[in-house]
């Protein structure tokens, strides 16, 4: 995030470069149940993003020294494709993955009823196979509904976007250009029915006041993307059923 730019981002109407004003996300796509070999699993699309996210278990944790006799852990990986940005990323993990593997493990842990399964691993692998700003808020919404989609008892699912700031302006769902020439990316996810804050972090500088409208904005915005999850599961749930009920007549 570099902050300096001849680039306008942000018009003098307002109007960001994609045609968005500040406060609306890009378009959203969800879609649970896209992988048969996987216990669960979801395709998230925002703006430019496209994402695969996986879920198998819960099932005996390996390596054995993991294990906490209490409680199950969620091991997440989140990965880039190598052809997912447009100047080719070096395949395998690399520090940002594994850091944004790790906070959307401790994200999920959060509403996963993981009590309920001592001893277990659940495995939540997320793939980016198209990338454009706002990668770990698409990787979590996917992961959150694939875990659903395996029938893993949780207390909420957990939805996430971005704010940030670029040209000045307080902006939702940044783009990769605002993401890239802005001065800050203030990624969130929250529990919707308690409006608990899960993931958030910062990259970047704004104000107390800036701050405070970018967190408004964009917890508002999770209840949108919440919506969208609950459809996703509707749909994928109306469609097994009117498969179960034909297979009985």
């Amino acid at each position: 995030m570099s902050g300096h730019t001849d680039m306008v981002l942000v018009d003098e109407k307002g109007m960001r470069i994609d045609g968005r004003t500040a406060e609306q996300h890009r378009p959203i796509k969800i879609e649970a149940g896209v992988l048969n070999n996987a216990d669960g699993s979801a395709y998230v699309e925002i703006g430019k993003n496209k994402v695969l996210a996986a879920v198998y278990g819960p099932r005996e944790c390996h390596p054995r020294h993991l294990q906490d006799p209490t409680k199950a852990i969620v091991q997440c990986k989140y990965n880039m494709q190598a052809f997912s940005v447009s100047d080719r990323k070096r395949p395998g993990p690399d520090r940002r993955s594994i850091e944004i593997s790790k906070i959307i493990s401790e994200a999920l842990e959060k509403v996963v009823l993981t009590e309920l399964y001592p001893r277990a691993s659940i495995d939540v692998y997320i793939e980016i196979l198209q990338a454009n700003a706002g990668t770990r808020c698409a990787g979590l919404t996917a992961a959150s509904v694939a875990l659903a989609d395996a029938g893993i008892p949780m207390r909420d699912i957990v939805p996430a976007i971005a704010a940030g700031k670029a040209d000045g302006h307080v902006l939702l769902d940044l783009n990769k250009e605002e993401d890239n020439f802005g001065q800050a990316d203030v990624p969130i996810a929250i529990v919707p029915s308690t409006d608990e804050i899960v993931l958030l972090q910062m990259d970047g500088n704004m104000t107390r006041e800036e701050f405070d409208h970018a967190i408004e904005m964009a917890v508002g915005a999770c209840h949108e993307v919440y919506d969208l999850q609950k459809d996703a599961l509707k749909r994928r749930y109306s469609k097994v059923q009117k498969e179960v009920s034909g297979d009985e007549q």
